[in-house]
């Protein structure tokens, strides 16, 4: 959603990099490049106005004018305002001091309430292990109750649903008996789904309203689609007169809109967004980190909601037996069944273009994960899946007869398979070194490479890396420039690496030759 505006933002802080010094014209110039991709993002234009001064009036300060490397601050103060527009700090769900926990949502029709009652019936269940039970007061809309018991069946959570909808039947009157049925039950938190309209309108606000007081909430969250560009602000103020609401959860963050309801509703409103929706699943899910969004947007990664989302997904007993193989024998106790297991272990925690687009610095390779067909993953599981399990544990026995009888058992050609294994044995030869400590093969500023000293490698890479130090370019980026190129280095004092838009963002640098063939693995095997 946000990938038009981080590339006008990385276009912006490109004209500032490599100088010593910011002019007035300097700032000016950056500031309206930033002013253009805000408004072009659909955001707001008071919280745009109020953006830009706020880094104008900063960069224009001291802590500019005096930083070694004032390029690096300007990034570093456009994060931090950023962040603030987006709310500041992660706020969490407020829970009732006495069971149950009463929690409303509110918004328009089509904005995603009845499936985002779904995910925060998952979510409380699975990670604050709550006993959530769902209330269909939404007896407005044709079948918007079935739908909810269908959500609600596949959330694992039961669901209120004494009258049958599609405009039979009293909201208020069904709150107020789930209410009952929740203490009777003993469920910890009530979460009801309340009726949205195509537009605000009186007879919506009263409905909502009388909801509301009939169940006092602990938390009323509006819900709305972060796909409606400004029109978001408009009815979450409209809500916020009309009923209030506490916190904000925006659904559809997949899509490919522009993105500007995620940086206005926070500020206008004055409620935070708490939650976000960036699926159709029920795991799609999550938290929302403003810190986090705002190093995404600059092209920062997200390595925090990462690490997150592996910890749900893999066993760590798994992982430590399979690190015990890569580490033991230069990795040749790791077979392809392991490697299948790995496969789809990352596999569960989303699409692979997903993943790496959360790793910093991922923003330079958007290209490739654009282009990589996650139908390859299927091809290789099929693979793997025709051989032996001779063949699964030593690869080096495939022969050219078992390679064209596991392509036809697997429905492909012969060069995939011969693809495949030749890939496996690099992908084998990276992990293990990664796990013994020596770094990643030809990824330079890695582990045990030049240029990252103190991170592991052994004697011989902290050799290579000291030497690499004693090269290391003047820290300031004019005399850097007149110096010529340099080997790549770990950045100068004061200076941020090149995945926060440092200097080494200008190397060429490249992906390791097993990511490469991963991604280009599929138009290998065509040719």
């Amino acid at each position: 959603m946000f990938d038009t505006l981080s590339d006008r933002l990385s276009a912006a802080f490109k004209n500032l990099r490599g100088k010593g010094r910011l002019t007035d014209a300097d700032i000016d110039a950056t500031a309206r490049e930033i002013r253009i991709a805000l408004l072009e993002a659909d955001v707001a234009l008071p919280v745009v106005k109020e953006f830009i001064a706020a880094v104008k009036e900063r960069a224009a300060g001291a802590e500019v004018r005096g930083g070694l490397n004032p390029a690096q601050q300007v990034i570093k103060i456009v994060n931090e305002e950023l962040v603030k527009i987006l709310g500041g700090e992660t706020r969490e769900l407020r829970m009732a001091k006495r069971p149950p926990t009463v929690i409303m949502l509110a918004g328009l029709q089509g904005a995603g309430k009845t499936t985002l009652a779904g995910k925060l019936a998952k979510w409380l269940k699975e990670t604050r292990h709550q006993t959530p039970m769902l209330v269909a007061a939404d007896l407005q809309r044709p079948n918007a109750v079935t739908q909810l018991q269908v959500v609600g069946d596949r959330a694992g959570v039961p669901v209120f649903a004494p009258e049958p909808g599609n405009g039979v039947g009293d909201p208020v009157q069904v709150a107020k008996q789930a209410m009952d049925e929740a203490r009777t039950k003993q469920y910890s938190v009530v979460i009801v789904d309340t009726a949205g309209r195509l537009g605000v309108d009186a007879e919506l606000m009263q409905q909502a309203a009388d909801i509301r007081d009939a169940v006092t909430p602990d938390e009323i969250l509006f819900v709305v689609d972060a796909m409606i560009g400004q029109d978001a602000v408009v009815t979450a103020q409209a809500f916020l007169d009309g009923v209030g609401f506490d916190g904000v959860v925006l659904s559809k963050l997949d899509g490919d809109a522009r993105g500007g309801a995620a940086l206005s509703i926070a500020q206008v409103t004055g409620r935070q967004v708490m939650f976000a929706s960036n699926g159709e699943k029920l795991e799609d899910f999550d938290v929302f980190h403003p810190d986090r969004m705002a190093s995404r947007i600059l092209g920062m990664g997200d390595v925090m909601s990462l690490i997150e989302q592996a910890e749900r997904t893999f066993d760590a007993d798994q992982a430590a037996k399979t690190a015990a193989k890569l580490q033991k024998k230069g990795g040749k106790d790791f077979t392809l069944d392991d490697f299948l297991a790995q496969m789809q272990s990352v596999r569960k925690m989303g699409p692979l273009t997903k993943i790496f687009g959360m790793l910093p610095g991922a923003a330079q390779f958007k290209d490739q994960l654009e282009n990589f067909d996650e139908r390859e993953i299927d091809r290789i599981e099929a693979v793997i899946h025709s051989m032996t399990p001779a063949e699964r544990a030593d690869p080096h026995i495939i022969n050219g007869s078992r390679r064209a009888r596991i392509a036809k058992g697997s429905g492909t050609e012969v060069a995939t398979v011969s693809g495949l294994v030749e890939r496996f044995f690099e992908a084998r030869k990276m992990m293990s070194a990664m796990a013994s400590g020596k770094g990643m093969p030809g990824m330079p500023g890695m582990p045990g490479m030049p240029g990252m000293p103190g991170m592991g490698g052994g004697k011989k890479g902290k050799q290579q890396a000291k030497k690499g130090k004693s090269k290391r370019g003047s820290g300031n980026p004019a005399k850097r420039a007149n110096q010529g190129p340099s080997q790549p280095a770990e950045p100068a004092p004061g200076e941020l690496p090149a995945a926060f838009g440092g200097q080494l963002g200008n190397s060429n640098f490249e992906l390791p030759d097993a990511f490469k063939n991963l991604l280009d693995g599929d138009d290998k095997n065509k040719q």
